[in-house]
């Protein structure tokens, strides 16, 4: 009757105790907001630029060349390559962790024990057969194979075969996410060496300006009408902008050599079309509706697998604290002497076992790994929530920097043929004495001036039109 008492109350203590060790901690999570706005600025228009392949958005063969040789030698998009096949390998491995594990085997030795042992007097005294003492040294030789599988009974090991899963998928669109940066990025360094083509055009045309109006000025004071000193300031103004000559060329090397940096090349030389850049005239870029920005860009993509598989992880993080059931299984030959080795059934061996084991005291370290798990997944929910705000602020500016762009570019086009005219009419003025020569310097200064603030506005609405095509997330497909 005790015997029953004691067996009956170890059983419902045990019981207790295994189902405190399932008990796992409750810990916060987050759910992310999807909401966005349903239009920019009050426009809807289904229509979508980022859909638009970046060989169809981009028209200049010289850019498309640049672009295309890109994505396939930039070292960091080859990096990045890589990183998605670790995180295909990672799927891999955690998959054939919920898989039965399969060994082979095989192995000899010699042991030797003492006689006045009870081992030894028992070996001595016994015979494997008539006439026939077990051997001394005793040999022991085997082959075999062996089993062991882990029942994924809470789902554990699938979960984190499905969380690398989407880790996958998620270096899959920071891929995605690279290129459409790769692809701005040389966009707009080949705009920006166009427009310093244009520039240092423009300086040499305005120095050859100058150098007329010296030699005019010269001539004022060869007859006495100026002094030394207009002959002078004329002097230094050409001087100046050749030397600046030297400025802007350093300047079209470095944004050469950082294409050709892109572009995995050594330093050259790159083709261009630097013609007609003040004529070129942006196409009209469609935004469509924020909601489209969830599908298209690859870095909310990216922030949404990040966070399903930090989901994932919460689960597989929990399983934990729930037992876990083995199975271990073996079966193959064993003998003294090699030849007795593979007799049937004499020498034939086999086990198999199933383990049922819980966590019970000491599970801080599953805590703490399931405490991290949680604030994984709420830091994956900011991620994404931020990655939304992000995007839909990206499309906003650049739809208002476009549109401000348009009318700046307007003023400034009407500014430059103003100072254009007016230099003519300060030379006509100057030879006629009805103006001074500063006021024909200033005149000059200011319409090279004005020319260089118009060709690096024509080359911030080619940027913008980049930006614009870059937020709205087109470019990887």
């Amino acid at each position: 009757m005790n015997k029953k008492i004691i067996f009956k109350y170890s059983g419902i203590i045990g019981i207790s105790l295994m189902y405190t060790a399932c008990i796992g901690p409750k810990a916060a999570q987050r759910q992310e907001n999807k909401a966005v706005p349903s239009s920019y600025n009050n426009v809807k228009d289904s229509v979508n630029t980022a859909k638009n392949k970046w060989k169809d958005f981009f028209t200049d063969p010289y850019l498309t060349a640049l672009i295309d040789t890109a994505l396939n030698r930039n070292q960091e998009l080859n990096i990045m390559l890589q990183e998605i096949n670790i995180a295909k390998n990672e799927v891999r491995a955690r998959k054939g962790a919920y898989l039965p594990f399969l060994g082979i085997g095989a192995g000899g030795g010699v042991d030797k024990v003492g006689r006045y042992t009870s081992q030894g007097a028992n070996d001595a005294n016994t015979e494997i057969m008539p006439g026939k003492n077990f051997p001394d040294p005793l040999g022991n030789f085997m082959f075999g194979a062996n089993i062991s599988w882990e029942v994924d009974i809470w789902q554990k090991l699938r979960n984190s075969k499905r969380s690398a899963a989407y880790k996958y998928l998620a270096s899959i669109e920071g891929k995605n996410f690279m290129v459409t940066n790769l692809i701005a990025e040389i966009a707009n360094s080949y705009y920006e060496l166009v427009a310093l083509d244009n520039q240092l055009d423009n300086l040499k045309k305005n120095i050859e300006i100058q150098q007329n109006a010296l030699e005019i000025v010269k001539l004022e004071k060869s007859s006495a009408k100026v002094t030394e000193l207009a002959v002078r300031k004329f002097e230094a103004e050409v001087l100046k902008n050749q030397s600046r000559q030297f400025y802007i060329a350093q300047q079209i090397t470095v944004t050469e050599n950082r294409i050709n940096f892109l572009v995995g090349r050594f330093p050259q030389p790159v083709s261009r079309n630097s013609a007609n850049f003040l004529n070129m005239i942006p196409d009209t870029v469609h935004s469509g509706i924020p909601s489209q920005l969830l599908a298209n860009r690859p870095d909310i993509k990216q922030a949404e697998q990040q966070l399903t598989a930090s989901r994932l992880d919460i689960k597989a993080a929990r399983a934990e604290f729930f037992p876990s059931f083995m199975i271990r299984a073996a079966g193959g030959y064993q003998a003294f002497d090699p030849k007795y080795l593979i007799q049937t059934p004499q020498s034939l061996l086999f086990s198999l076992a199933g383990d049922l084991v819980a966590p019970l005291i000491n599970r801080n370290a599953i805590k703490a790994n399931y405490y991290s798990a949680n604030a994984r997944q709420v830091q994956a929910a900011f991620n994404y929530e931020r990655k939304i705000l992000n995007a839909y602020i990206e499309v906003t500016n650049q739809l208002s920097n476009i549109s401000n762009l348009k009318k700046s570019y307007d003023l400034k086009s009407l500014q430059v043929q103003a100072l254009t005219q007016s230099i003519d009419i300060s030379t006509v003025l100057f030879k006629s004495a009805r103006a001074d020569y500063m006021e024909v310097l200033m005149t000059q200064r200011d319409a090279l001036e004005s020319k260089f603030e118009l060709i690096e506005t024509k080359k911030q609405q080619m940027n913008a039109r980049v930006n614009i095509y870059q937020a709205l997330g087109g470019g990887w497909k």
